[in-house]
């Protein structure tokens, strides 16, 4: 049972969405030239922190999804009174009176995300369960509403003190955002009983009530890119809102979407941008010109994409924080960012902060382990580019610097010679290797690059530079 539900909890945040990216899929570029300088600053970042933390941090459950009237795995109630949902529902949105996350130590968290290498961070303000990490005006289901324990804190506002925390660390920052809200009247409007994950209204019928809730999305996000600093990227999940002509008949999740979730991207993305100038919007997996980059989650692309990606991956088994999680090896998340930005991606790996406002111990030492890794080889990760063949074999990775001087092979297995065929056909003036000092033996075997690898070099991956 233990490991059916930590099954369930590894696909849970972004289920409808774990589908491989495709090369074919409709992407649409940006044209905004603000836009596009801050994606190819985001593309040289390479590695970022995702932050899920909520109130149902306080049960150690699934995020959100236990709301969700569907029966399927990842919705299963485990907690409260779980055999009557309204009863369940009420205790779950009460949670919020049992939040108070007094270790809450934001600056800690910036400080071992930079030590790790990570660039930038998302941060989840609002999930689909609709209580909110900020201090919004538009609802008193938030984490500074007074009633609740944590509101007195310096901090209570605590997207406010994460984003402040990592930017002085010299992060970028981003907010995720749920377009679904399964809190308010206007999305789920307590006239009728939740029929699934969508609105539980017909929106034809009642365009006044979903215009309330057009405005109630819009309002919260300008408050995000208009009180909180300098927002790098406006993360939006819940793709199931979207416009009607998106809707995919041949992708099953979309079949049956009820008509005229349309939250007008248009005017918000121009909102954002006001506010913001030159702010990434990515509106998962919603094809368009408001998806400036495409996100696959826990899956990592077999090969390069023609337009920017990001794979979201969890540190452990769970996006949200469960007692006990069972956090990847260092090792393995290394493994992942190779493959990832070999292929031209940006890896965004995910920590849960717990009910007490603190990571397990065990994710600061994963992030310092990856960090003394990074420190000697971070040249080789960050302002690279893919290079073809991008994967050897002999399971080797390559990238190159931005500006195509430099040349690197990262040499995934223990091996003492590797064959490279990659440069094969240039001319190698120079060949060195990250973190060793002695000098590394090669020859030319006609096309191919022999390199002999000493065997006192010891790394979890060992990377070649050429030049």
């Amino acid at each position: 049972m233990k490991k059916y539900f930590l099954c369930l909890l590894f696909s849970v945040m972004f289920f409808p969405f774990q589908s491989d990216a495709q090369e074919n899929y409709p992407f649409v570029a940006e044209t905004d030239p603000q836009a596009l300088k801050s994606l190819d600053q985001w593309s040289d970042w390479k590695f970022g922190l995702l932050m899920h933390w909520g109130a149902y941090s306080v049960w150690g459950i699934v995020e959100s999804w236990s709301l969700c009237p569907e029966d399927v795995g990842w919705t299963t109630r485990r907690n409260g009174n779980f055999e009557n949902y309204y009863e369940y529902k009420k205790e779950y949105e009460n949670l919020p009176m049992k939040f108070n996350p007094v270790k809450f130590n934001p600056e800690r968290w910036a400080k071992a995300a930079r030590a790790a290498g990570m660039k930038y961070m998302v941060f989840t303000t609002k999930h689909h369960d609709g209580f909110c990490m900020f201090d919004t005006k538009q609802t008193d289901y938030k984490i500074t509403n007074p009633k609740y324990p944590f509101a007195g804190n310096p901090k209570a506002d605590v997207t406010k003190s994460i984003f402040n925390a990592f930017r002085a660390e010299g992060l970028g920052v981003g907010a995720y955002f749920s377009k679904p809200d399964w809190h308010t009247e206007y999305y789920w409007w307590p006239y009728f009983p939740p029929k699934a994950r969508s609105v539980n209204y017909e929106i034809a019928k009642y365009p006044e009530r979903w215009q309330k809730y057009k405005d109630f999305t819009f309002n919260q996000i300008q408050e995000l890119t208009q009180n909180y600093g300098k927002v790098d990227i406006l993360w939006l999940d819940g793709g199931w809102v979207r416009p009607d002509s998106t809707i995919d008949e041949k992708v099953e999740w979309e079949r049956g979407l009820p008509p005229g979730q349309d939250v007008d991207m248009g005017r918000i993305a121009k909102m954002a941008r006001q506010n913001q100038p030159g702010i990434i919007v990515v509106d998962r997996w919603v094809p368009g010109p408001y998806e400036n980059y495409h996100t696959p989650e826990q899956t990592i692309p077999e090969k390069p994409l023609p337009y920017p990606w990001e794979s979201c991956m969890t540190l452990g088994d769970s996006w949200s924080y469960v007692p006990r999680d069972n956090f990847k090896p260092a090792e393995k998340i290394l493994h992942n960012l190779v493959d990832i930005v070999s292929r031209g991606g940006n890896y965004l790996l995910n920590v849960a902060p717990g009910p007490d406002g603190e990571w397990d111990e065990g994710a600061y030492q994963k992030l310092k382990e990856i960090g003394a890794w990074m420190q000697i080889n971070g040249n080789a990760i960050y302002n690279t580019r893919p290079l073809s063949p991008y994967v050897e074999t002999q399971n080797l990775r390559f990238t190159q610097s931005k500006d195509g001087t430099s040349t690197y092979c990262f040499v995934m297995d223990n091996v003492t010679q590797i064959r490279i065929a990659a440069v094969g056909t240039k001319k190698v003036k120079q060949l060195s290797a990250l973190g060793y000092n002695k000098k590394l033996g090669f020859k030319k075997e006609g096309r191919d690059l022999v390199v002999n690898l000493p065997s006192d070099w010891k790394s979890t991956i060992r990377v070649i530079r050429m030049e």
